[in-house]
């Protein structure tokens, strides 16, 4: 995977690290009494993970001691291994550390209350769980599928005709790293109409991990078409582009409000896509 770089021999070695500080992280927390489960998201849960896979440690604390987890979330990090810098904010439940093998460890504290039934919780690797709680809510996670709900898609729809709107403003404006922001937006906004659309749950919003590349969940014709709606600092280009969206925002937006009963309203769509358009 990638290409060659002078840090490729490095690179080879992440995996042996990764174990390393896998058990590591389990060897100081497994033996904390306060700590009640430890388990994995990402690609460590999926079992699919890569060169450069990130550690997606979720730790649930008891109640009483959630707080002084929290602020203590650096400290306990430095405990695993060399820590190269943090990215997180002091106020934040979690802690994203950097560690000098090329490893990122994103930490995140829960308490008791906030494990529920999720389609985020479908794919984890437990490996502590002293009362049941998280194989309990692995359970009935497994029966959940996800659905977007009217107010999802009123806020998608919303948000691509806001975005439409403001890349115009800024390319007149020649605010061209604005405007090329928000069509990277508009990209966005197009892969979770095609995650609703297929009833996958969406990335959070401004986060591209796992959309390109071997386990992206799109197809090939969607992955052309992103690529194809890439545009250069030229303001013509930018419009252009904006316009090449349009048909399959028109086509995903019509799919999405027929399977939903929403009213699609064409005329008020073309009104607001042809004050810029």
């Amino acid at each position: 995977m990638g290409f060659e770089t002078k840090h490729r021999n490095r690179d080879l070695e992440i995996p042996k690290h990764r174990q390393i500080l896998l058990n590591t992280i389990e060897q100081d927390l497994l033996s904390d009494e306060n700590i009640i489960a430890v388990f994995y998201g990402g690609s460590i849960g999926n079992q699919n993970t890569d060169l450069y896979s990130d550690i997606d440690l979720r730790i649930v604390v008891k109640d009483e001691v959630f707080e002084e987890y929290r602020l203590n979330k650096k400290q306990r990090a430095k405990k695993w291994g060399k820590v190269l810098f943090f990215e997180d904010f002091p106020w934040a439940t979690y802690s994203i550390a950097h560690f000098d093998s090329f490893i990122k460890v994103d930490t995140f504290y829960f308490k008791i209350k906030d494990i529920k039934p999720s389609v985020w919780l479908q794919n984890i690797k437990i490996v502590h769980d002293t009362n049941g709680l998280v194989n309990d809510v692995l359970e009935r996670s497994m029966s959940l599928s996800y659905k977007p709900n009217v107010e999802e898609i009123e806020i998608w729809r919303t948000k691509f005709f806001a975005y439409v709107h403001e890349a115009y403003r800024r390319t007149m404006r020649k605010e061209v790293y604005y405007a090329l922001q928000c069509l990277d937006n508009l990209r966005m906004s197009m892969v979770t109409a095609w995650y609703m659309e297929t009833g996958i749950q969406p990335n959070t919003f401004g986060d591209w991990a796992k959309i390109e590349g071997q386990r992206s969940k799109l197809q090939d014709w969607q992955l052309s078409l992103l690529a194809d709606w890439h545009s250069s600092r030229e303001p013509n280009e930018i419009l252009n582009v904006i316009k090449s969206i349009v048909p399959e925002f028109i086509k995903v937006h019509n799919s999405l409000c027929e399977k939903y009963e929403i009213e699609e309203n064409p005329e008020k769509v073309n009104e607001i896509l042809d004050m810029v358009l």
